[in-house]
């Protein structure tokens, strides 16, 4: 039975930068298997293994290497394929990274983002963007709830301060020339994903998947920072939604989007770190790094009232069972069984889940 998302994203010309990360290899593949043309313009894998060549990402797709800073060959390559919808998640991603290579984390987390709507604003055929962003682009206060859409941005770090700037850049192109060209542009913000096929540095599953194969306990810095912790599929789902939603109705969704789980599932990385042990039966757990570090985040949610309410979206895994997938993943890898079958299983599963939740409870997101 066809889906409501593969009756939108059939023949759709989806161009995605950053195609070769965690996310967009999984993004890039669930279009494929929705019936989309993909277009992806990114940079070399850039773990070994990674999700992109394990799964084979590239058989369904038009797969072009290049650098979002540099605007003649993105604008060439947007001019040539001619897509419907752009998403943007191209990005220098890690935290601990940006404080190393501050000049490498704004040039593409800023000005790739200008390289790119500036490329779009030249490409006749685009509808819609949808440039992600990230949870951590909120000037953190530490409050006990979830930040809104209209909170201020900010940044202690050059990672979320980066992210804060391409939030601005948006908005800008949005206002001064997206608005009169009729073209759709929105920014996603989603919390802590996880999920099968991360193999990045300084994150904690990866880390503790690696310690396990290694026969090592991982060092954490702060068991106790609390996370907004979700499968990758669950802000994908979201990102998929909002393109559509731009795509038919642009005035009414253009701006910015949250995409976080529900309050009962931010988790601290004890929490997690514990969880993840007990799955891993030849794990030597975690201990505490009391080097000293950067300064993080201990607490931070999101609210995603808004995206529940105007997109129907909804969290459809709770932690355990987004753990329990992650883990699953990485056991089937480990194990040497097809990665592509794997991930489009879970997608399959995930989506299942979420027109079934649909159907049984049609007007329920509408009362936030």
């Amino acid at each position: 039975m066809t889906s409501t998302l593969e009756l939108f994203w059939q023949e759709k010309t989806v161009f995605i930068t950053g195609h070769t990360g965690f996310k967009g290899s999984w993004l890039s593949l669930w279009l494929q298997q929705l019936g989309a043309k993909v277009v992806g313009f990114s940079l070399p894998p850039p773990t070994t293994p990674n999700l992109f060549t394990i799964a084979n990402v590239s058989d369904g797709m038009t797969s072009l290497m290049g650098n979002i800073c540099d605007y003649p060959l993105l604008k060439a390559a947007l001019l040539e394929h001619s897509p419907d919808i752009v998403i943007h998640m191209a990005a220098q991603s890690l935290v601990r990274y940006s404080y190393q290579e501050p000049i490498e984390t704004y040039a593409t987390n800023v000005m790739g983002t200008v390289h790119l709507l500036e490329a779009v604003k030249q490409t006749d055929s685009v509808k819609a963007v949808v440039n992600v962003t990230t949870d951590k682009c909120y000037d953190n206060q530490e409050w006990w709830w979830g930040y809104r859409e209209t909170d201020r941005l900010g940044g202690c770090d050059p990672y979320s301060s980066s992210k804060a700037c391409s939030e601005l850049v948006t908005s800008a192109y949005h206002h001064a020339f997206y608005q009169s060209q009729k073209i759709a542009i929105a920014s996603a913000r989603a919390g802590n994903v996880i999920g099968g096929g991360d193999w990045a540095l300084d994150r904690l599953i990866p880390d503790m998947i690696r310690a396990a194969m290694d026969k090592r306990s991982v060092k954490i810095r702060y068991p106790e920072a609390k996370r907004p912790w979700q499968h990758v599929l669950e802000p994908l789902y979201g990102y998929l939604l909002l393109a559509e939603h731009l795509y038919h109705s642009p005035l009414q969704y253009s701006g910015a989007w949250n995409f976080g789980p529900n309050e009962h599932d931010v988790k601290s990385v004890r929490w997690v770190a514990d969880f993840i042990t007990k799955q891993l039966s030849h794990t030597k757990g975690w201990e505490l790094d009391t080097h000293p570090h950067h300064h993080e985040s201990l607490l931070l949610m999101l609210d995603c009232a808004k995206a529940k309410t105007k997109l129907h979206w909804q969290p459809q895994w709770s932690i355990e069972k987004a753990l329990e997938e992650t883990m699953y993943w990485y056991q089937a890898y480990y194990s040497n069984q097809c990665m592509r079958d794997v991930t489009l299983l879970q997608m399959t599963q995930f989506l299942n889940q979420a027109n079934t939740n649909i159907q049984q409870a049609p007007f329920k997101e509408e009362i936030v």
